[in-house]
């Protein structure tokens, strides 16, 4: 299936390469391209964007400030910020408003392709650093838990297994060599997970998740 992307950075040679790059790859292509967000979040283009790849640093609102809008925007879409230096702050708060990892914008393009492909399969490319900080700084923000659903099934402990998976930056491939189950049974978890938790994506899922110490 083809992989949709929309892309969001301000330095304009970055931006017309990688919108040359995009669409020159096989099973990808570049709908749109802006430099600012809220370019973006005017666009009525007639087809969403599966990927959303966002430089944390834009003019007016920057990318990782402006996460939510447009996963409102797009429901659905997966959010992968684009940065220079791996500023553990400024990523900290683009995962907590709904980002599902970042690129650096100096790592070899080929990687750039594999992590629109891994955050297509569910992934989430970032370093064990930032995944570690991501969910350190969650739990010690100690915000108070959600309530579940009241007629909601429980979590079975190979859901919460997954989920401690995703919430540590493993891919749904990744997952599944990890569990020793099949991809689609990862896909299948995902699925259960969602309906449970009443959430929309894998970001949701595992940060209501750990709010509610559930992973």
């Amino acid at each position: 299936m083809e992989i949709r992307i929309v892309l969001v950075e301000d330095d304009r040679p970055l931006r017309e390469a990688l919108r040359v790059l995009l669409d020159g790859t096989p099973g990808m292509r570049c709908v749109a391209a802006f430099g600012a967000v809220e370019e973006a979040l005017a666009w009525r283009g007639p087809e969403a964007p599966h990927v959303l790849l966002l430089d944390i640093e834009l003019p007016g609102r920057s990318g990782s400030e402006a996460v939510p809008d447009l996963l409102a925007r797009w429901p659905g879409s997966a959010a992968v910020m684009l940065t220079v230096f791996e500023e553990e702050d400024r990523i900290f708060e683009a995962l907590c408003n709904g980002a599902v990892g970042y690129i650096l914008k100096r790592a070899p393009r080929l990687r750039l392709l594999e992590a629109i492909c891994e955050v297509h399969e569910g992934g989430s490319p970032m370093s064990p650093e930032i995944a570690r900080k991501a969910i350190r700084e969650l739990q010690r923000l100690g915000r108070p838990r959600p309530p579940l659903p009241p007629d909601a099934a429980p979590l079975t402990p190979q859901d919460l297994r997954l989920l401690r998976l995703l919430a540590e930056g493993r891919g749904y491939r990744e997952a599944a060599a990890e569990m020793e189950v099949s991809i689609n049974t990862v896909r299948n978890h995902i699925r259960r997970i969602y309906e449970k938790l009443q959430v929309h994506n894998r970001a949701e899922a595992v940060a209501k998740g750990l709010r509610a110490n559930l992973a």
